[in-house]
């Protein structure tokens, strides 16, 4: 017996894997008995405002602070922020979108938005959780190196601000003499560093102890998922604005600030034609907004169904641009006053050795322009412009003062942070009370990158795991504790190469690939239109067409010419790192050694290899599934799932079973979860029976 079909308007809807789901029944978690599962255990955020406090702490982190500045300083100034805000639109808001629909509307973990769009996309989860430990791992011995520096920041003077002396000569120790107190203390005191990564040493003990502080103080802040964490984000997400526009004030207020603020934002356009130049802003872009490691899906899927995520990924990628501007700000008035310092001091030696030089009143000539017995009153520009002319008549006892040479020293990475800046704490009134303020904002924004970080592999874990889900507290306290002994690794003497080689190529690679997978799954695995009708239920309003191109093209050939050239750059550019030298007292670029090399390319092939194992073990499932006999001879048909998308005028009881019809062969299935006014139906596979394949659906 027929029923009477209602008018609606079908369109038929098929993944390009054979498994593609819409994304609205995939915000129903469905039980082992294949029925509709009820989801209100799942942990939900307390407020909007602890939701984009998490968001914003995850993203925003060190990179901003010490890698945003220096790219900027380096590549062109004022034209590396327009090319990055272009990035930025075209390719990171787009992605980062993309992401917090998907976790929001499936309310899964990484691992299990992947799994739902497609079994054969599981291995993207797991590579994202791989890539969130590799970072782990190394992110929390940077907070254990603050945590150090701000221990020994409640002395007066800082003990970074004079050389030590040797007991024995009771001389100043000749390796610090040689380069300075801030670069003394912080390789030979915090980090007792070999002379290569060759060279292992024994464990730094102060320092393990440190990085056992830190895991505990994640353990302890995760320990009851995001309802512990979020409390902890109300004060580690806003306390580094609070200290960066106080550095801001105080350092605009410093002679020299001008001059770093000019450095940094003169614009060079011709640094557009450098492919190298790209690279650097779309990995910064890609970086900035933590895409690719999990963590933004698994913030997003606490979020109600219908909360403005569109909203929110604008929101938060302003918050993290302009955080970044006010970082480069901060870097820059501060080290122009360290530049200028260390300008004028050598202009006041040089002319010193001048002094001593020209007794005789025939050799004035070599300076016209002002009087060497003020020496206080000659500007760095007299001097240079003097230099300039007579620097090649005086020897090498006289020497160039550059303040842009100055400011190229020390600005990236661990050398502006614990070299840099220390050394401009201590030339401030009450320096201790400065380098505590200084290194407590580092310490938050590690924590708070490291919450999302830790969120990344946890949420994933427990979403796919039932038994793991049942045991939150100890699934934490057991990723903390196998981070901390693994972590052993960078607390040795040669610690600190191993958490630049991790920080270089552990998760550069990987997460560039885990998003070119997430792109094309989304793009043309799902289908962008689909994507974009399912979010256009989930916020009542459909987002603007050119996200479907986007997505489709843009975003895809992005990241397909990242990955490229980051892979040709490390095939034609062997990869070195920066060692330091105890005997001359300076750093120097070395070659990695064989092994090193072979545990970079392991890095990158575990992390990357449960994409291909994650599609082949599905694609095995699903023929091993499809060749079981089946008594009611469903399990040849699983593979041929398809769904139809209705829209009608009248409303339909999309709790009601499939109604089945005389002809039809296959038991009825649970249908559609419905949300708002679409509604969607599970479709037995039927044979046309007539020549214009028009058909009875039994609806």
């Amino acid at each position: 017996m027929e029923t009477e079909k209602p008018a609606l308007d079908c369109v038929e809807e098929r993944g390009w894997l054979g498994e593609g789901r819409s994304e609205t029944q995939l915000t129903a978690v469905t039980g082992p008995d294949g029925a509709e599962a009820a989801d209100d255990d799942r942990p939900a955020w307390d407020s909007k405002i602890q939701y984009v406090l998490a968001q914003v702490g995850f993203s925003v982190g060190l990179g901003n602070v010490w890698r945003f500045p220096y790219l900027c300083h380096q590549n062109g100034g004022g034209a590396f922020m327009l090319l990055y805000v272009f990035l930025l639109m075209i390719v990171g808001v787009p992605l980062f979108f993309m992401e917090l629909a998907a976790g929001q509307s499936i309310r899964q973990g990484s691992i299990g938005v992947w799994k739902h769009i497609s079994p054969k996309l599981a291995g993207i989860g797991y590579s994202s959780c791989l890539v969130c430990f590799y970072v782990a791992l190394y992110y929390n011995v940077i907070i254990a190196w603050s945590l150090f520096y701000m221990g020994n920041s409640f002395q007066y003077p800082l003990p970074w601000e004079h050389c030590p002396t040797d007991g024995t000569s009771n001389e100043t120790v000749r390796e610090c003499a040689k380069s300075s107190p801030t670069s003394y203390f912080w390789f030979r005191k915090a980090l007792d560093i070999t002379n290569s990564i060759q060279e292992s040493g024994e464990f730094n003990p102060i320092m393990t102890g440190c990085l056992l502080a830190a895991w505990a103080i994640v353990s302890l802040a995760m320990i009851k998922g995001i309802k512990s964490s979020a409390k902890v984000m109300y004060f580690s997400s806003v306390f580094p604005y609070v200290v960066l526009f106080i550095f801001l004030i105080r350092g605009l207020m410093l002679d020299g600030a001008i001059e770093g603020i000019t450095y940094m934002f003169y614009p060079k356009l011709e640094i557009w034609g450098s492919v190298q130049v790209w690279r650097q802003a779309a990995t910064q872009v890609f970086f900035a907004l933590g895409l690719g490691y999990g963590s933004v899906i698994a913030y997003s899927s606490y979020n109600p169904v219908h909360n403005n995520c569109h909203r929110d990924a604008l929101m938060v990628s302003c918050i993290n641009f302009m955080t970044s501007v006010l970082a480069s700000l901060v870097v820059f008035v501060v080290l122009g006053f360290r530049a200028k310092n260390i300008a004028l001091k050598c202009v006041t030696e040089n002319l010193d050795v001048l002094n001593m030089m020209t007794s005789h009143e025939s050799n004035q000539h070599w300076w016209p322009w002002f009087n060497t017995s003020d020496v206080s009153s000659v500007s760095i520009a007299q001097y240079r412009e003097w230099y300039s002319h007579y620097g090649s008549m005086v020897g090498p006892k006289v020497t160039d003062c550059s303040l842009e040479d100055e400011m190229n020293k020390g600005v990236e990475g661990t050398g502006l942070a614990f070299i840099a800046f220390t050394e401009v704490m201590a030339l401030f009134p009450a320096s201790p009370f400065w380098s505590t303020l200084f290194f407590l904002m580092l310490l938050n924004l590690g924590l708070s990158t490291m919450f999302g970080t830790m969120q990344g592999i946890l949420t994933p874990l427990m979403d796919n795991f039932s038994l793991l889900g049942r045991h939150r507290t100890l699934l934490t306290v057991s990723s903390c504790a196998v981070g901390f002994v693994i972590g052993l690794l960078f607390t040795q003497r040669s610690g600190n190469y191993f958490v630049t080689m991790f920080d270089d190529y552990s998760a550069t690679l990987p997460l560039i690939i885990v998003v070119i997978f997430e792109t094309i799954s989304v793009a043309w695995v799902y289908g962008t239109d689909r994507f974009l009708d399912d979010i256009e239920v989930m916020l009542k309003w459909r987002p603007p067409v050119v996200y479907k191109y986007l997505w489709k093209y843009v975003c895809v050939f992005a990241m397909l010419g990242l990955l490229a050239a980051s892979l040709l750059r490390m095939v034609f550019k062997r990869p070195t790192y920066t060692a330091w030298n105890q005997t001359t007292a300076s750093e120097m670029t070395l070659e990695y050694p064989g092994w090193a090399l072979a545990m970079i390319v392991m890095l990158i092939i575990f992390a990357s290899l449960p994409v291909p194992i994650g599609y082949v073990h599905a694609v095995l499932k699903e023929r091993r599934v499809r060749d079981t006999p089946s008594p009611d001879g469903a399990g040849q048909e699983m593979h041929r799932e398809m769904y139809t998308k209705c829209r009608s005028v009248e409303p339909l009881d999309c709790g009601s079973r499939h109604v089945v019809t005389e002809e039809d062969e296959i038991p009825p299935r649970t249908a559609f979860l419905s949300v708002g006014s679409e509604h969607y139906r599970l479709l037995p596979q039927q044979e046309d029976d007539d020549d214009d394949g028009d058909q009875d659906t039994g609806l």
